[in-house]
C-alpha cells in the first residue's frame, strides 16, 4: 500500500475515534441546550479554532514542501457547499439524539448514522458508477440490521412496528452525511482542506443562528453548564475531526473512506458503555449492530474487487 494512502487511512481511523466519543458529548449536552444551539455553538468554536491555528498549520506544512492553497473562489465555494450539507446532516443527527431516552446507548445513534457507508455507493449510481452485487447484499443486510436495531424491541413489547421519530431523523442524517462525503470528494482536490473546513464551519454556524434564536431559547448559563461537551465537540469533533476528514479523504476512494469513517459506530458503543453508566444495548439491538457492521464490510469488498 502506498505510504500516503496508509497515512490518510490512519487519519480517517483517528477521525472515526474522535467522532465516536463525540456521541457521548452530543447526548450529554441535550440535558442543557437544544440541537440548534449545540450545533451553532460548536460550529463557531471550530471555525475560530481553525482560524487561530491556520498560521501555525501553514508553517508546519511548509516544512514538508510547498502546498497548494487553491484559489479563493474554490475555497469559498467548496467550504460553503460542505458547510450547507454539514448543517443539514448535523441538525438532523442532533435532533434525533435529543429525542432518544436517557437509557438509550449512544451507539444506536452511531450505527444508524453509519448507514452512509451503504448510501454512498448507492448514490454513486446517480453519478454513473455501477455497483456490484455485494453492494446490494450489503444494503439488504443493513436494512435487516436496522429492523433489529430500531423496531424489534417495540415489536416484542407489543407496540407494533412503529418507527420512532428519533430513528427516522438519524436515518435522514445518514443520507446527509453521505452527500457530505461525496461533496468533500469533489472539492478536496481543488483547494487546501484546512481552509475549506474553516469556511465550512462558519457557514454551518451562520445557517444555525435563525433556528437557535427562533426555535430555542438559549441561555448563557446553560451553555456554560455543558461547556466541556461543547468544547470537545467544537475543538476535537468539528475542528480536528472534520478537518482531518477533508485532508485525509484527498486521494482516497469515497467508498473506502466511508468504511473507515463508519467505524465511529463501534467507538460510539464503547464510549457509551464507558462514559454513560446505565446505558446498554438490548440483545436485539446488538444483533442489529452486528448486521449493520457486516453490511459496512460487504459494501466495500465489491467495489475494491471491481477496481482491481
Amino acid at each position: 500500500m502506498h505510504l500516503r494512502s496508509l497515512k490518510n487511512s490512519a487519519l480517517l481511523l483517528l477521525t472515526a475515534f474522535i467522532w465516536g466519543v463525540a456521541f457521548v458529548a452530543q447526548k450529554n449536552s441535550m440535558a442543557y441546550i437544544g440541537p440548534f444551539t449545540y450545533n451553532t455553538t460548536r460550529s463557531f468554536i471550530a471555525g475560530f479554532f481553525l482560524l487561530a491555528m491556520l498560521p501555525a498549520l501553514d508553517k508546519l506544512r511548509s516544512r514538508d514542501g510547498a502546498f497548494e492553497k487553491g484559489s479563493r473562489r474554490d475555497i469559498l465555494v467548496g467550504g460553503m457547499a460542505c458547510g450547507a450539507v454539514l448543517f443539514v446532516a448535523a441538525i438532523l443527527q442532533q435532533s434525533g439524539i435529543a429525542l432518544q431516552s436517557a437509557e438509550t446507548n449512544v451507539g444506536k445513534a452511531g450505527f444508524i448514522t453509519a448507514c452512509y457507508v451503504v448510501i454512498v455507493p448507492v448514490l454513486g449510481l446517480f453519478m454513473g458508477r455501477r455497483s456490484p452485487l455485494l453492494v446490494w447484499v450489503g444494503a439488504a443486510a443493513a436494512v435487516a440490521g436496522f429492523f433489529f436495531l430500531c423496531l424489534m424491541d417495540p415489536l416484542m413489547a407489543g407496540q407494533g412496528l412503529e418507527l420512532g421519530m428519533s430513528d427516522l431523523l438519524l436515518m435522514l442524517c445518514a443520507v446527509g452525511f453521505s452527500v457530505h462525503i461525496l461533496v468533500i470528494d469533489h472539492f478536496s482536490p481543488m483547494a487546501d482542506g484546512v481552509r475549506i473546513s474553516c469556511v465550512q464551519f462558519f457557514t454551518a454556524g451562520l445557517l444555525g443562528l435563525p433556528g437557535m434564536f427562533l426555535a430555542e431559547s438559549p441561555a448563557w448559563a446553560d451553555i456554560v453548564a455543558c461547556a466541556g461537551p461543547i468544547l470537545y465537540a467544537g475543538v476535537m469533533s468539528s475542528g480536528v475531526g472534520y478537518t482531518l476528514q477533508i485532508v485525509a479523504q484527498k486521494g482516497v476512494h469515497p467508498a473506502v473512506a466511508s468504511l473507515l469513517l463508519s467505524l465511529e459506530s463501534v467507538f460510539s458503543v464503547l464510549a457509551g458503555y464507558v462514559l454513560i453508566p446505565g446505558s446498554a444495548l438490548s440483545r436485539w439491538e446488538m444483533l442489529g449492530c452486528a448486521l449493520v457492521f457486516a453490511a459496512v464490510v460487504l459494501v466495500q469488498i465489491g467495489p475494491r474487487k471491481a477496481e482491481k
